[in-house]
């Protein structure tokens, strides 16, 4: 066998070698993503169309699992209270312990601290027009569905104690994306929110998650071609490279 032969023969052992280790980082992060998402995320149904269009009827959304205490002004939260019949459910965090949320302000905008709101995702035909003021205790949330015409939030009870807020420990989850229908993805906070004391929460990690779980596939696929092509090359170039023989 000659140097070039030898030469090409491990050059697609290289090949082979590096597409084996392409593969096993790609099945790593591929099944560490899912595992990541799974220990972090907690995916729930939508059952009403209260925060259309964030959110519509059915869709699958993913809460990162975290306390309550977490939680700041314009997250879209899951969470579960007995006064509001002790189910899963969503809505936007408007106003924190100390605040004063009403309406309506100029425009019919809600208020936070007589501080008009602007709130792009509500429902394009606007909120309800319903005057209220709310006090939030310390250690509650006030909740409200993005589309203020058929929500049941914290309007709703009103005359209960808090004003219609509930308490942070009631909170399961805050939603950071939509998982189904495919191509909802991530829920970004509303800025408006941002200018008050204690600003937004940072974003959750799936962006993240999806990145790792896209880089594994890439690896495992490019990694599964590579090998072969790489030895085919190695063959062709071992054949063109032998002596002609003689007749």
């Amino acid at each position: 066998m000659s140097r070039t032969q030898q030469d090409a023969e491990a050059r697609g052992r290289l090949g082979n070698a590096l597409s084996g280790i392409a593969v096993a980082v790609g099945c790593v992060l591929f099944l560490g993503g899912f595992v990541w998402g799974a220990v972090v995320y907690q995916p729930y149904t939508v059952p009403t169309d209260s925060m259309v269009p964030t959110v519509n009827v059915g869709d699958r959304v993913l809460a990162q699992r975290m306390d309550g205490d977490d939680v700041r002004r314009g997250d879209v939260v899951i969470f579960r209270d007995e006064e509001w019949g002790d189910l899963p459910m969503i809505k936007r965090v408007v106003g924190v312990g100390g605040d004063e949320v009403a309406c309506c302000g100029d425009g019919g905008r809600l208020t936070v601290n007589g501080k008009p709101v602007d709130e792009p995702y509500l429902r394009a035909e606007g909120p309800a027009a319903e005057t209220f003021t709310a006090k939030v205790p310390e250690g509650h949330l006030f909740l409200l569905g993005d589309d203020r015409r058929t929500s049941l939030d914290s309007r709703s009870h009103l005359e209960q104690a808090g004003d219609g807020s509930v308490p942070r420990s009631a909170v399961d989850g805050r939603v950071d994306a939509i998982a189904w229908p495919l191509g909802g993805g991530a829920i970004d906070r509303p800025a408006a929110f941002a200018e008050l004391p204690g600003g937004v929460s940072q974003p959750g990690p799936f962006r993240l998650v999806v990145a790792t779980i896209a880089v594994g596939v890439v690896l495992i696929l490019g990694g599964a071609a590579y090998g072969p092509i790489a030895a085919r090359a190695a063959r062709k170039r071992s054949r063109g490279t032998e002596p002609a023989r003689a007749a």
